[in-house]
């Protein structure tokens, strides 16, 4: 054993590996995205590990795994669930024969997501038994549980962490790599009465699996880490918590009298620890993130066994319904249910003051080609009516002033198929989908595919600056490389457009501000679905060959520049009356020059493999 300083991710990532994880799959999505590139990092030749084109697919190659008797890792965040839920569900019925972990990174918050939604209750949706870690230290050595768990009881099973699980850190005790346990695949055994799922099995199985789940309930009363810790016993008030929220009524005790119940695994849900923890008892403060889980958990409890306690919480309004847990927010509930702590204990918990936080909105980093992709669309659809349908990525960013160009946002690959609707709906708007690389190659293929089929007119803008930027410059298949490194065959963006039946598909640099404008207005032009490819590099991952300066004697100060484009490297002199520019900010993208009336700004230096087409970079 050693210790090492880690983020909860990481120590997921090595937690995993100890455990004897043969195959690690995922797609990158905040919180989650460190356990996957740990992973790669960490592991040897004999771990295969892949950045899957998606949730769906990675849940589906995990399986593979599994049914072969090897230890699988499945990664995502919560909304990826939502993408992976099709075979998930119909693997629940089948079951597997290695160790499946589906780890789900819960944003509460939300802090980078579109949804609040609880893996917990997907869980009991699912029948499919969860994990909730409390701690980074927990974590590392739950995963390996959870694997044991599943190997055991032939199912996949939930680890579901969140953000402040995910992206907190802490010294913890992990095993050194010769301590790894080292698990042998069997192999497929062909079985088709065991893996095809058929009405007939799946009727079978669902009844052995309900009878599982009530056993579990049983066998998880008996799990150490759902625990009671008892206080003095003088007290008649409990509280039933888990995850990073037990640690949070931890610290807010303060010395205060309670019966605590910490639940590490919701689903079944721990019926047998829960009587014990009740018994004596006239109230309990449930105290969780995000659906109140355990807080109907223990209502049904009482109901089922005629138990007079109080069960209060989310449902009763004393913990707030949405939103992330804090220190605060736990110890104001404490302080109403249990009453103020004594002033010394109090004192003692008290942090100074933190000083007030800058005001940071959301924008589109400075010299982001998103933005003169953006900027040249918005000026060749000038006057016409139009809808720009987003996505989620960085170019979701493309809604915010001034640029106003992103109408809607659903989910990952949604903008194509939203802007289909509108065309059938209302012929006369023109009609504009952004997508980014990566998500184009994670679901926007067949949505394409559909636009076509279905004699949809809409203009595509693949937005391609060759990596999975938010996330944080994840490799995909247009990148030509894999997660470990492996140099590969790129998958053609504009190739998969001419197999699917598009006519008009052109590659175009975004900075090159009147080519742009052109390739939009002849596309707009042209009826059916037409695609432009905009390819920049992320400019985070190339580094600025000179940067723009204003000339002084020659801007007008009229403000197009900052008025247009809201680039945060464009602002105002002293005295607010002629353009400056931020030198430290500016990548010399050279868009404020294409634009300035005056020819006031010069100086930039485009990124030469910026708008290469195939074969060409």
């Amino acid at each position: 054993m050693h210790k090492e300083f880690l983020m909860g991710n990481e120590a997921i990532a090595l937690g995993a590996l100890a455990a004897g994880v043969n195959l690690v799959a995922g797609y990158p999505g905040t919180p989650s995205t460190e356990v996957l590139e740990t992973a790669a990092k960490r592991s040897g030749p004999d771990v295969h590990v892949e950045w899957s084109v998606n949730e769906k697919a990675a849940m589906e190659v995990a399986a593979g795994a599994a049914y072969c008797g090897a230890r699988a890792l499945v990664t995502m965040k919560q909304v990826g669930l939502n993408v992976a839920s099709d075979p998930l569900m119909s693997l629940e019925y089948i079951g597997v024969k290695g160790g499946m972990v589906i780890l789900v990174a819960d944003d509460p918050g939300p802090i980078s997501s579109q949804t609040e939604q609880d893996t917990r209750t997907f869980g009991m949706f699912s029948k499919v038994p969860v994990f909730d870690p409390s701690s980074v230290q927990e974590a590392y050595e739950m995963i390996q549980e959870a694997f044991d768990f599943s190997e055991k009881y032939h199912t996949p099973v939930f680890f579901r962490a969140t953000t402040r699980i995910d992206h907190g850190y802490e010294t913890i005790d992990a095993a050194d790599e010769k301590e790894y346990r080292r698990n042998r695949p069997e192999g497929f055994v062909k079985d088709p009465s065991r893996w095809v799922i058929f009405p007939r099995l799946s009727f079978k199985n669902h009844a052995l699996i309900e009878e599982r789940n009530e056993q579990l309930k049983t066998v998880l009363s008996d799990y150490p880490r759902n625990e009671i810790r008892p206080g003095t016993g003088r007290s008649r008030k409990g509280i039933a918590t888990q995850g990073i929220s037990f640690m949070y009524t931890l610290d807010s005790l303060h010395g205060r009298d309670a019966k605590v119940l910490r639940v590490a695994t919701p689903f079944p849900f721990p019926e047998k620890k829960a009587l014990e923890f009740l018994e004596g008892l006239d109230e309990v403060l449930c105290v969780e993130e995000l659906d109140p889980v355990i807080e109907r958990a223990l209502i049904f409890i009482c109901g089922k066994y005629g138990l007079d306690v109080k069960i209060r919480g989310k449902m009763s309004g004393d913990i707030p319904r949405s939103g992330e847990n804090s220190m605060e927010i736990v110890g104001k509930a404490l302080d109403a249910f249990l009453g103020k702590a004594d002033a010394s204990a109090e004192k003692a918990g008290e942090l100074p003051a933190p000083p007030p936080l800058p005001v940071r909105p959301p924008v589109l980093c400075a010299g982001c080609p998103h933005r003169a992709s953006f900027y040249a669309v918005k000026t060749a659809m000038k006057g016409k009516k139009t809808i720009y349908c987003g996505d989620i990525g960085c170019y979701t960013l493309g809604n915010a002033a001034p640029l106003d160009m992103c109408d809607t946002c659903l989910c990952m690959g949604a903008g194509i198929g939203i802007a289909q609707g509108v065309f059938h709906t209302e012929p006369d708007t023109s009609c504009f989908a952004f997508v980014g690389d990566s998500t184009f190659f994670a679901s926007g293929i067949t949505e394409v595919v559909n636009a076509f089929y279905n004699q949809a007119d809409l203009t595509l803008i693949v937005l391609d600056n060759s990596t999975t930027a938010m996330t944080g410059h994840q490799p995909h298949p247009g990148t030509g490389r894999t997660v470990k490194g492996q140099v590969v065959e790129k998958v053609s963006i504009e190739r998969v457009l001419r197999a699917i039946g598009l006519t008009f598909v052109e590659t175009v640099d975004p900075l090159d501000y009147p080519e742009a404008v052109d390739t939009v207005k002849r596309a707009a032009g042209e009826k059916g679905v037409k695609a432009i490819i905009f390819r920049s590099p992320c400019v985070a991952l190339t580094k600025p060959k000179g940067r723009s300066v204003v000339d002084p004697e020659r801007c007008i100060g009229c403000g197009k520049c900052i008025r247009e484009l809201g680039c945060p490297a464009l602002i105002r002199d002293e005295d607010g009356k002629k353009a400056r520019i931020d030198t430290s900010l500016c990548t010399g993208c050279t868009l404020c020059e294409q634009i300035c009336p005056a020819g006031a700004i010069s100086g930039g230096t485009k990124n030469d493999t910026a708008g290469k087409t195939e074969g060409e970079s």
